[in-house]
This record gives structure tokens, sequence and C-alpha cells, in this order.
């Protein structure tokens, strides 16, 4: 335990919980959405706000809040009126955001690949008091929304149209949804990385839905394996010198790999259960009541 004798590393600690936390918490309404690479669509976009960031002198972390959360909100708008040039208007977002993020970078004085990689992979030592200020302020929001508002975000994940039927504000949720992870993808660009943070957002989702068929089940084992391989590539990263990002990354493809053999004998039980008669407890039965639940929260 003595890397908790240096500041980097308590406040890279920090900052690694704060990510383990927030980016499953997003993840599993992406995943429902089956918008599993939203988040890697936004941190190209990001990298614009921290090449900003450094040409004005200002705060990268903020700068990537205000420019992710502005190309989240593009996205959605671009999903609802893209039609068949959407995928086209898509593509000049994602790569203009990371061309434009690595001119501003080689603009600004004193710019370089350094500190180019450290925002792409994450970087352990970089962590300053101040981005873990603004990642805590961040986190608060993402932990607000997913489960201040989680029964309305899974209604519309699940079925848009039912959601809508009932009264439920869908394009607000959705876009709520889009900035949500935007935000979230700037708490975990210090740690993990631009191009690696979808990765903490959908894997942990995809190792807890082994284990689990409800929805709260598969969150809370999603937030805690991503607090897990967080911390654990974090400590990993001090001791072997390998990038934080790749290795959180790594260590989330392995747990995911390894709850999938371990399920193996569930999912056989689950299927002689319903094969016998006995209900086997589909994720799809929990839809229409967790639905008409989220109506019932907003008064519908």
């Amino acid at each position: 335990m003595d890397f908790l004798d240096f500041a980097f590393m308590q406040r890279a600690l920090l900052a690694a919980v704060l990510v383990g936390i927030t980016a499953p918490a997003i993840g599993i309404y992406l995943v429902q959405r089956r918008q599993a690479l939203m988040g890697d669509g936004i941190g190209h976009v990001a990298m614009t706000g921290v090449g900003l960031g450094f040409l004005l002198s200002a705060s990268p972390v903020w700068m990537a809040t205000l420019t992710s959360v502005l190309g989240a909100v593009l996205m959605e708008l671009i999903r609802w009126y893209g039609r068949t040039r959407g995928d086209i208007a898509l593509a000049m977002l994602f790569y203009g955001g990371m061309a434009g993020g690595v001119m501003f970078i080689n603009l600004a004085p004193g710019g370089s690949n350094a500190n180019l990689t450290s925002y792409l992979f994450g970087s352990l030592s970089t962590v300053s008091q101040s981005d873990v200020t603004a990642i805590c302020l961040l986190a608060g929001f993402v932990v607000l929304v997913t489960l201040g508002l989680r029964r309305q975000l899974f209604a519309v994940s699940q079925d848009e149209e039912f959601a809508r039927v009932t009264g439920l504000p869908v394009r607000a949720l959705n876009l709520l949804t889009a900035v949500t992870a935007a935000v979230t993808v700037t708490v975990a660009m210090r740690v993990v990385g631009l191009l690696l943070v979808s990765a903490l957002m959908v894997v942990p989702v995809a190792a807890a839905q082994q284990l689990s068929r409800s929805f709260a089940a598969t969150f809370a084992i999603a937030v805690a394996i991503g607090v897990s391989v967080t911390i654990g590539g974090t400590v990993t990263s001090y001791y072997q010198d390998v990038p934080p990002g790749a290795t959180i990354v790594l260590l989330t493809i392995a747990t995911f790999m390894a709850l999938t053999a371990l399920a193996a004998p569930l999912a056989r039980r689950r299927a002689r259960a319903a094969a016998s008669g006995q209900p086997a407890g589909d994720p799809a039965e929990c839809a229409i009541p967790a639905t008409r639940e989220a109506t019932d929260k907003v008064g519908v």
C-alpha cells in the first residue's frame, strides 16, 4: 500500500473509483438502446475541447465537457432528423472532432504529442487537483441522473413507442442520456483515455449480464466490476509502469471472459428450467412492468 503515500496516486485512485461508478451506470442504458459505441464517438468530439483548452489556456476537462455535450446534442439531432445521410454526418462529426483536437493541441503554446497521448490513453501522473474537483462534480451529475431517473430512462431504453404513448418525454430523456454519456466521457478521460472509455461503458455491463437477468442486479454488478477493474488497473499501472487505460480495459475484457465461462452452467440450468415450464427470468418480461412503473413515477 506504499502507493498511497503519493499524492498523485491518491488523486488517480479517487478518479478511478468515480470512473468505475459512472461509466457502467450510463453504459447500461446505452447497451439497452443498442448505442454501445456512442461513447467512442463522443470521445472523438471531446478531443476538440481538450485542444481548445490548451489553446485558450483554459481547463481541458471543462472545455472537453462543453464540446462533448454539444457533440452529443448534435448526435441526437442527427439521429432524429438525419434519415439516410445521418451516418455521413456522424462520421464527419467524429473525425472532425479528432482532427480539430490534434490541430488545436499543436497550435497551443507548448503543445506536444505527450499532452495528446495522456488524454487519448490516460495517465496517472497528470491527474491534477483541479481535475479531481471537476471529475467529482461531473460524476455527481451522472450518478444523480442515472439513479434518480432510472425508471424513466429504462422505460425509454426498452420501448420508445410505448414510453411515448404513456406520456413520457421521450426526446428529452434521450437527449439527457446523450448529455450524461458525454459528461461520463470527460470524467473518464484522465484515467482511461478518450479512445478507450467506450469499453468501460459497455464491457462491465456485458459481463454483468452473464450473471443476472434483472436490471437492478445488472446495474449493481456492472458498477462493482467497473470499480474493481479501475482500481486494479490503476494499481497495476503504478507497479508495472504500463498505460492505465489499456490495463483497465484489458482487465475488464478478462473479467468478461471469466464470467462468461462461469455463467455457462447457470445458462444451462435456466434452459432446463424453461424446458420444464418453470419461469426462466427473461429480461423481456420485466420491460413492460418497468415501463409502467416509470409512468407512475412521473404521474402519468
